[in-house]
């Protein structure tokens, strides 16, 4: 597997090609229209992700992890959302769907956020500084 936190030089950073990881980027924000892209750009990142240098590596790593952490996060949020819905018919199920659906609100804002973070470093040529991070 390659060493995603080296520096390239600069000879490094104008041989690898920057499409395909813009496209994943793309394929992720457009997945809020869809739902069906998240998906394909996971794939594409995977796919790729041995193969490429160290600047889209590091791309691709950060892309795989935003997508898997988003998951779970979103899987916690909608699971608080339906167990408060069962249980609003006791009227206790109220604040978990509220928590659950800010939950749901915050992960998608955190999403798109790490996203367009993602997209700014690759166009300017630069490898992710902290791929494997949870934060932004």
């Amino acid at each position: 597997m390659t060493d995603v936190t080296q520096t390239p030089s600069p000879s490094e950073r104008a041989d690898e090609d920057k499409v395909l990881p813009i496209v994943v980027y793309a394929l992720y924000l457009l997945g809020f229209t869809n739902g069906l892209t998240f998906l394909v750009g996971l794939i594409v990142a995977y796919v790729n992700r041995d193969d490429a240098g160290p600047i889209n590596a590091s791309h691709y790593t950060f892309a795989i992890r935003t997508f898997w952490l988003s998951i779970w996060w979103f899987l916690g949020g909608l699971a608080l959302v339906l167990v408060g819905l069962v249980l609003a018919v006791l009227l206790i199920g109220f604040p978990m769907m509220i928590a659950g659906g800010l939950i749901l609100s915050l992960i998608s804002v955190w999403f798109v956020v790490r996203t367009i973070l993602g997209l700014v470093y690759l166009l300017r040529g630069e490898a992710y500084p902290r791929p494997l991070t949870w934060l932004i």
